[in-house]
């Protein structure tokens, strides 16, 4: 199937893509054909996000949006930062402590896998044609131009074999292909690689973001209220922190941020999250409420140091497969959006001009002219300084650095060293014993995963593959107590006696897509590829 522009991913930034093109070819009276290929089930089934949501972006691509009807409803009212000192005590930060990033006056806390779910309806009404369920799984290049995507097969057995329900591959061709894959994306991760896309840029960094959804009584509800918190559960060099939102129907979303960067191999994020609701902070808002929905998901936080050159002959990294998430407001979607605007806007001239596969540098210049350039400079030494100086004195910077200086300091702070590379050898690391799940607040991983609808068909090939099966026992195992065991916020990975000796056992129908383990193997030996289409988690609110 052929198209003047192909979309991998029907997330915030493949969709503004999609519509900002829609909306340049209706204004300019000529025809445009538009595909977005979607690995969920349906739009917004993989979709996972905060979200405190900040409404520059969609002001842009439809200034009416509130007339419209746009799921964005339940204003912030009230902003809370806490610093947790221990497993009891926190101190609530008056507002000159905090950078004004993290003020959210003028946001709203919403569901962003509904705001997709209405975005793609505005799209189909201006004749994009979107197709759920399917995979984007291989990159069509030709004479080192990407020419679109080949779709994954359907109907194919473990052992590789075709089942009755087999359907081949397509191939999706188009004149420019914009992949808008999310964080760690499968065919953005080979794009980067071969086009050295990242060349002369701190490697990307990233964190673990959980999520859960609570009904809870009215007299705990305070619709608007935001909660943020940094310091315990975690403690010593693993940075990241926790949010509280009080959303729209008694419902209250819960969630912990890790960075990946942390160094203590017994580390379990999953666990840390568990701890994290038992804080009376926490805990007052949850209690005697009832979890409905469970959620991970990698986040790539590096900002403006590790952002890749965006363009390829060919096509447009956008949105999080990029790295556009300005991690000192803990906001992604508004960038990702805008990054697909220009996308877009950059696409359709070079449409209009009749260029077809080109490398379209442009972008650069209108992207580096645009208010997501300036959010991103100004924020570029954030996450930097907490993996340098720790949460303490790394917040202290950022407040000087955000308040005082508006993020225009004459230097910048660099991290370059990779995520993967942090562990220390579980011998010289200190053991972490974490509490049984009461099954109130906190819960076992397989309840979680349950309450996240992950489902893939069981006869069909793995989709974490080993480059090198020995190294999970052989290094992993010794070297680090194998962490896949730990990090993985899905039980995905358990180490197992076969014969009275150690072996890695993949629970691949598990897995959520989070790409942790793609990020955090200490050895970079597990790459996730597309599972068959509309496999993965089916997120109804998130």
């Amino acid at each position: 199937m052929e198209f003047d522009v192909v979309i991998v991913g029907a997330g915030p930034a493949g969709l503004s893509t999609a519509i900002r093109l829609a909306q340049q070819a209706k204004t300019a009276g000529s025809d445009i054909s538009l595909c977005v290929v979607e690995k969920g089930s349906e739009v917004g089934a993989h979709i996972l996000s905060g979200a405190v949501f900040e409404p520059r972006a969609l002001n842009e691509l439809f200034p009416d949006w509130q007339k419209m009807q746009a799921p964005v409803t339940a204003s912030v009212t009230r902003d809370h930062i806490y610093l947790f000192k221990n497993e009891t005590a926190a101190q609530k930060l008056p507002n000159f402590l905090v950078p004004k990033t993290m003020h959210n006056e003028g946001n709203y806390i919403v569901s962003i896998s509904n705001l997709c779910r209405w975005l793609a309806t505005q799209a189909e009404q201006l004749g994009v044609e979107i197709f759920p369920g399917f995979t984007a799984a291989e990159l069509l290049i030709e004479d080192d131009i990407v020419k679109g995507v080949i779709t994954g097969e359907m109907g194919v057995a473990h052992d590789g074999s075709q089942k009755d329900s087999y359907v081949p591959a397509m191939e999706l061709r188009g004149k420019y292909t914009v992949f808008a894959e999310g964080c760690r994306g499968h065919l953005g991760k080979q794009l980067i690689a071969r086009f050295e896309l990242d060349k002369d840029r701190s490697p990307q960094h990233y964190a673990l973001g959980f999520k859960e959804i609570w009904d809870v009584p009215a007299e705990q509800h305070q619709q608007g209220l935001v909660v943020h918190s940094a310091g315990w559960p975690l403690q010593d060099d693993t940075s990241g922190g926790g949010y509280l939102y009080h959303a729209e129907g008694q419902q209250i979303v819960v969630g912990l941020i890790v960075d990946l960067n942390y160094s203590n191999p017994h580390l379990s994020p999953f666990e840390e999250f568990q701890r994290y609701k038992q804080h009376p902070v926490i805990k007052q808002y949850l209690q005697g409420g009832k979890r409905v929905s469970y959620g991970a998901r990698a986040i790539a936080k590096g900002g403006l140091n590790s952002l890749p050159k965006m363009t390829f002959p060919g096509g447009v990294l956008v949105g999080c497969d990029a790295g556009t998430l300005n991690f000192a407001k803990i906001k992604g979607n508004h960038t990702a959006m805008k990054s697909g605007m220009l996308a877009a806007e950059t696409i359709f001239a070079a449409l209009q001009q009749e260029k077809s596969g080109a490398d379209l540098t442009e972008f650069a210049e209108h992207f580096e002219q645009s208010w997501l350039f300036d959010e991103l400079f100004r924020s570029r030494n954030f996450g930097p300084a907490m993996h340098k100086f720790g949460s303490f004195w790394g917040g202290a910077f950022n407040t000087l650095d955000q308040n005082i200086f508006a993020g225009k300091l004459p230097f910048t702070l660099k991290d370059d060293t990779l995520d993967h590379l942090t562990l220390r050898p579980a011998a010289e690391a200190a053991k972490i014993q974490y509490a049984k799940p009461d099954n109130v607040l906190s819960f076992d991983r397989l309840s979680s995963v349950y309450l996240s609808n992950t489902n893939h068909e069981e006869d069909q090939p793995c989709h974490l593959k080993l480059a090198d099966t020995s190294i999970p026992v052989a290094v992993n195992l010794a070297l680090y107590d194998e962490p896949a065991q730990r990090y993985c916020p899905a039980g995905v990975y358990e180490i197992v006696e076969d014969n009275n000796q150690p072996r890695l056992q993949i629970n691949a129908q598990n897995c959520i897509h989070c790409k942790t383990c793609d990020i955090k193997d200490p050895r970079q030996n597990i790459t996730w590829v597309t599972p068959e289409g509309a496999g993965g988690p089916n997120y109804p609110n998130m």
